[in-house]
């Protein structure tokens, strides 16, 4: 049976400081000009509440290290651990924010300094896919490790909702938009796309038909909007777009 490639394209996370576990979550690649990142949330890296700044973790402390759980290289379904310095010898943080955002998006790009005997599937922001339409009470799919939880064999699992706001104005002013998807724990930093069998509405009119099925990547999933809410936060896939394409050499 084949295995989807978006559920290869999710991975599996693990920040820790001097080797002690803080908090597991999820990312995926994108590659930049200067070679392949890691794409996930701004408070996996730095451990703190991207709002308010406090440690994310029970026991105060933040991450010095993430740990991507990344493909095997002609292996589908086998995992080849790396491990990445979240700051360099001179201690300023390795990982890349949005070029005008910066510290207020949920979202960064940590380029990547070992990549061998990994298989790198990657999403591409600046061309997301087939422009099907998606708009509110659409479909969309979460892929990630809620709990730390994999579908087997380190695969993403798919949390399915709806989007609950209209993509194409920003939420609280921000280039966000809402979902209506029970999403938990380890899935920040997923990947939220929407797929489709068959056939589909084009956004500028129209149905388009698929042969096989299509993908069309909408961003980044970065939490609820509340603990008592089901309604989840995404950061546009233009506004990533906007962050790998100023990673130059």
């Amino acid at each position: 049976m084949a295995i989807y490639i978006e559920s290869l394209k999710s991975l599996f996370l693990e920040m820790s400081v001097n080797g002690y576990f803080l908090a597991s979550g999820t990312g995926f690649i994108c590659i930049s000009p200067a070679g392949p990142v890691l794409v996930t949330n701004r408070h996996n890296v730095t451990g703190r509440h991207q709002d308010t700044g406090q440690p994310l973790s029970p026991t105060g402390g933040v991450p010095d290290t993430i740990s991507i759980r990344h493909n095997s290289l002609g292996r589908t379904g086998e995992t080849t651990l790396k491990d990445e310095a979240l700051f360099a010898p001179e201690g300023q943080a390795r990982w890349r924010e949005h070029p005008t955002l910066g510290v207020t998006a949920d979202f960064v790009a940590l380029p990547l300094s070992s990549t061998s005997g990994v298989q790198l599937y990657s999403y591409n922001p600046s061309n997301p896919g087939e422009l099907f339409k998606v708009g509110p009470t659409a479909i969309v799919s979460v892929l990630g490790f809620p709990f730390g939880i994999s579908g087997g064999a380190s695969l993403a699992v798919w949390a399915t909702g709806f989007v609950a706001s209209e993509p194409d104005v920003d939420y609280d002013g921000k280039p966000t938009f809402l979902i209506d998807c029970r999403t938990r724990q380890g899935q920040s930093g997923s990947p939220v796309i929407a797929y489709r069998h068959g056939s589909a509405d084009l956004e500028a009119g129209g149905i388009i038909v698929f042969d096989q099925p299509a993908t069309r990547f909408l961003g980044i999933y970065s939490g609820r909007v509340n603990a008592e809410a089901d309604l989840g936060i995404v950061w546009k896939a233009s506004a990533i777009a906007e962050l790998i394409s100023s990673i130059t050499p």
